[in-house]
């Protein structure tokens, strides 16, 4: 009884791993394997690595691209919103909470952005 209600779980599983696991081991097996220098050097941007991969950045780089990323989705929810702003503004369904809601959001990012100005995150030198 519970193997019938699992069953097609199951067989779900193991095709997919199949797709994804079988092509690779008979690349593998069936592939040719002819490695030389050039093939297995390392190869960035159209010219040699000329340091190890593995050196030290500077945090401010991380803390840009966080925030970067922070930003940048925050400001990806004002596509739908927009969107759907329109279409409410000719409905005119609850028109002045939506647009209450969206600036308080915009009060927070911007709350955010001074507070990550002042502290001089933003800084590069």
């Amino acid at each position: 009884m519970l193997l019938e209600n699992y069953l097609p779980v199951l067989l779900f599983v193991f095709v997919g791993l199949a797709f994804g696991v079988v092509p690779f081991f008979l690349g593998k097996m069936l592939g040719p394997n002819r490695p030389d220098a050039d093939k297995i050097a390392a190869y960035e941007c159209g010219f040699d690595a000329f340091e190890d991969a593995r050196m030290k950045f500077d945090i401010r780089y991380y803390l840009i691209a966080i925030l970067f990323i922070l930003f940048d989705l925050e400001i990806a929810f004002l596509f739908p919103w927009a969107v759907v702003f329109k279409e409410f503004i000719a409905a005119q369904v609850a028109v002045w909470f939506m647009f209450g809601s969206v600036m308080v959001f915009l009060a927070i990012l911007i709350i955010g952005y001074i507070v990550e100005w002042k502290n001089g995150a933003l800084d590069w030198e």
